[in-house]
């Protein structure tokens, strides 16, 4: 594994050019798949899953796909799993009632707040295309309202923090345009961040302006809001990342081309290498909580684990 300390300086008209899916994808062979708990039954029309996230505030576990955002059951695991969050009573996985877009950017912002992004189905016209900008729910997905850009722009990535006066900044990456943008606003109204061709990005709720994401390079930081980005020294080359929470002791985790996970201690730059999952995975997340929990969709279906992917209990089963 070769990791590279040089600074990236991604601000104005500065590009990295690579191809990050076309490198990830076919870089080392398919691992072994790992050890497995319960299994869970399969739904047709589930596939092709975008991003994952959980509600503290409902206890209701999300997956945004090509067919809409979806409750996940989360019957199979046990209480420290979302400890304190009312419980979500599903045993499978069921489709919200809302417009079945493509979700291609889905996360959970904040406690009963979804928010979106991608192109509107087939079969429906409540949402504007041909992209449907950031869209927003707080009826868990039932409905969705435009927030901006309607018509106009494809955010691939999504990822929310809270700002010290309340507000909510949103991070959101046009794969269009090859370019990360920010809004401090919840999402109204928005600013150009770095050029920069990246698959995944995550930003850290301690610190607001710390937002991360995986380049074919690297794992690279930055430190002011997304305005230029610099790889992190020593860091594993990562796929799909997530930022733990204060309350799991903060630091990035994340999967690497080989679906190897590794987690940070905060600040640290000490890694630490856990389990694997299934071959790479679509998306990744992480829940937060006293006992944290991994989120992940590899050739199994979606997966959770709580002790760094050494075990997984299978939620959804992949159809075979």
């Amino acid at each position: 594994m070769t990791t590279s300390s040089r600074t990236l300086r991604l601000g104005g008209a500065a590009l990295i050019t690579v191809g990050l899916a076309a490198a990830l994808a076919g870089c080392a062979p398919t691992p072994a798949a790992p050890p497995t708990g319960t299994s869970a039954p399969t739904t047709a029309a589930f596939e092709h899953i975008h991003g994952l996230g959980a509600d503290p505030s409902t206890g209701k576990t999300y997956a945004g796909t090509h067919q809409g955002v979806w409750q996940v059951p989360t019957d199979l695991l046990p209480d420290s799993y979302l400890a304190g969050a009312p419980e979500a009573g599903l045993t499978q996985p069921t489709l919200s009632d809302g417009p079945a877009f493509d979700a291609m950017g889905f996360t959970v912002a904040a406690p009963g707040l979804l928010l979106a992004s991608g192109h509107p189905g087939s079969d429906e016209s409540t949402l504007v295309g041909p992209n449907v900008g950031l869209i927003s729910s707080v009826d868990a997905a039932a409905t969705w309202s435009n927030v901006s850009l309607a018509g106009k722009t494809d955010f691939h990535d999504l990822d929310a923090v809270t700002l010290p006066p309340g507000a909510l900044r949103v991070y959101g990456y046009d794969a269009a345009a090859g370019r990360v943008s920010i809004s401090d606003d919840d999402g109204a109204t928005w600013s150009p961040g770095a050029a920069v061709a990246l698959r995944d990005l995550a930003a850290d709720p301690a610190t607001p302006n710390r937002v991360f994401a995986t380049t074919e390079n690297g794992l690279a930081v930055s430190k002011d809001a997304g305005r230029t980005f610099a790889l992190v020294p020593g860091a594993p080359m990562l796929y799909l990342i997530d930022v733990q929470d204060a309350a799991a002791g903060g630091g990035v985790v994340g999967i690497d081309p080989e679906g190897v996970l590794w987690h940070e201690e905060a600040g640290s730059g000490t890694w630490t290498r856990g389990g694997q999952t299934d071959g790479s995975p679509e998306a990744f997340g992480f829940v937060g909580g006293s006992v944290p929990w991994l989120l992940a969709a590899d050739r199994r279906g979606v997966v959770a684990s709580d002790d760094f992917g050494l075990t997984w209990t299978v939620l959804v089963a992949a159809q075979a």
